[in-house]
């Protein structure tokens, strides 16, 4: 089908949409403490920018959230844009260090509402401070609105130890970056629903789990064979081929204990590229494991509105933002019923479900990725996995109407 014919098709059950991405333009974000409204709606153009050309995905799936919630997502997925980024911008070690520290000095000083004259900090003080106006409102509601500044650090600290292109160990030392930067991401965003939840929490983790191993693997022949600066893009093809961008030699990013299980050297990648022994394999078992995340996670959806249990518990529960007043085995539990009772445990799951699931949504272009990674044979690549697939709006619609993914 054409692709232009399909988008014309499609674009009329978009527009009628309450959650139609043209309403980004109109949003009515709060004013942060030290910023006029125009700084601020300036700062959102910004942030709607960069998504729209670094991470289409990810603007593409906000359609499917809460308008309210919408400042809040720009902002957290503009901050991990910039971490993102600074590989590429910043070639030297200690002009790398300078700007991890500068955004953890941001970070710090957007919580104290005075932030630095910088679109994401001015943005993301704005939805501190109408979060704090909504703590204010709630009063003594046992769920109060807030973003935790730990988890906004762990991001930028996990960002920051990789940005070498050091190798990851293990599987699972892969696994526990993608916790740290892309299932916190998700944990933020729930939290400025507001939504404390264990069990959105739970499925966040392996959602985002999945969504970090395969941007590991998206980045493997960028990281090997690096284009020019400043093109770190998850939306479409990054200029010029493959073959031209072999002349500058870079790192495989593919855990040591795959390759070594693998027989797959990384010599045998920077000189032989995609014909190198063992990388398919070695691409095969990473890949399976961000399948299997998502497996688990849809499982745990279906298990909720199936009005089960989610089948096992959260490894997290205790740590730093995932305490909560309840526990996942607990027959009762959550916001208290008319009359003083708790919320049955499955009714009060489903609800937490049903509100968290535009969240669950970058679940989507993931699983579209995986499928295209094993349409080629597991050809890491490919000049197909670098393309934007036009399929994702009409996937994420036909997901969200269903409620699974």
């Amino acid at each position: 089908m054409n692709i232009a014919r399909f988008n014309t098709r499609l674009r009329p059950f978009i527009s009628k949409s309450p959650r139609c991405l043209a309403q980004y333009s109109d949003y009515q974000t709060p004013t942060a403490s030290g910023a006029s409204d125009e700084e601020v709606r300036r700062a959102t153009r910004y942030c709607t920018n960069l998504l729209q050309q670094y991470d289409n995905p990810s603007y593409i799936i906000s359609t499917f959230l809460p308008p309210t919630l919408r400042p809040a997502h720009l902002a957290i997925r503009a901050f991990n844009l910039e971490l993102a980024r600074i590989p590429d911008a910043s070639p030297s070690a200690p002009v790398r260090g300078m700007r991890y520290q500068f955004w953890r000095d941001t970070i710090n000083s957007a919580f104290a509402l005075s932030p630095a004259k910088q679109p994401v900090a001015t943005l993301l003080s704005s939805v501190l401070s109408s979060l704090q106006q909504q703590q204010k409102q709630h009063g003594s509601s046992t769920i109060k609105p807030t973003l935790n500044k730990s988890w906004f650090l762990r991001i930028i600290s996990a960002r920051e130890k990789y940005s070498t292109n050091a190798p990851y160990p293990t599987l699972a030392s892969l696994e526990q970056y993608a916790e740290n930067t892309y299932s916190t991401l998700l944990y933020l965003t729930l939290s400025a629903m507001p939504l404390h939840s264990i069990t959105a929490d739970h499925i966040a983790s392996h959602i985002g789990k999945a969504i970090g191993i395969v941007a590991v693997l998206r980045g493997v022949p960028l990281l090997a064979f690096p284009p020019p600066p400043n093109h770190h893009s998850n939306s479409s093809g990054l200029g010029g081929t493959l073959d031209a961008q072999r002349t500058q030699q870079g790192a495989v990013m593919l855990p040591l204990d795959i390759m070594a299980e693998t027989g797959l050297k990384e010599e045998s990648v920077l000189r032989h590229g995609a014909e190198a022994a063992g990388l398919k394999d070695a691409v095969f078992k990473v890949a399976t494991r961000a399948s299997d995340h998502l497996i688990t996670a849809r499982q745990m959806v279906r298990n909720v509105q199936g009005g089960r249990d989610v089948g096992h518990g959260f490894e997290y529960e205790g740590e730093e933002g995932h305490d909560y007043p309840y526990r996942q085995g607990e027959e009762q539990y959550g916001e208290r019923g008319r009359g003083g009772t708790s919320k049955d445990k499955s009714a009060q799951q489903r609800e937490e479900v049903e509100k968290s699931f535009g969240v669950f949504m970058p679940a989507v272009s993931t699983e579209l990725w995986l499928r295209r990674l094993e349409k080629v044979d597991f050809d890491i690549f490919a000049e197909d996995l670098r393309r934007r697939d036009w399929r994702l709006p009409w996937k994420a619609w036909l997901a969200y109407r269903r409620r699974k993914f």
